[in-house]
């Protein structure tokens, strides 16, 4: 059996991965794809803690079944909301999102 450090550590690695990438990424489907990995972090760690404060319940995997969900919805309207932009602009880049504020 793989022992908790090792998937706490791959949790950990897959949201600075994610960070990094929100903060450095001009295109906002890189940056959709970025919030996916920080959200998947999250739930292997509440898979994770669920296995080891509470074994045998299953609050933990319940929150990362929502969580997917969450972010299921929130995939469509984002994704959704490029193609408008892209209609608009012809271009996706944050950079180029401040002119629809006028």
């Amino acid at each position: 059996m793989i022992q908790i450090e090792y998937i706490l550590v791959l949790s950990a690695i897959m949201m600075f991965a994610g960070v990094f990438g929100f903060m450095t990424r001009k295109s906002t489907l890189a940056i959709l794809l970025s919030i996916e990995l920080m959200l998947n972090a999250a739930n292997i760690n509440f898979a994770v803690f669920n296995r080891m404060l509470y074994p045998q319940g299953h609050e933990g995997y319940f929150f990362a079944i929502f969580t997917i969900a969450i972010a299921a919805a929130e995939s469509a309207i984002a994704i959704a909301i490029m193609i408008n932009i892209y209609r608009q602009l012809k271009n996706i880049d944050v950079d180029e999102l401040t002119k629809m504020k006028w």
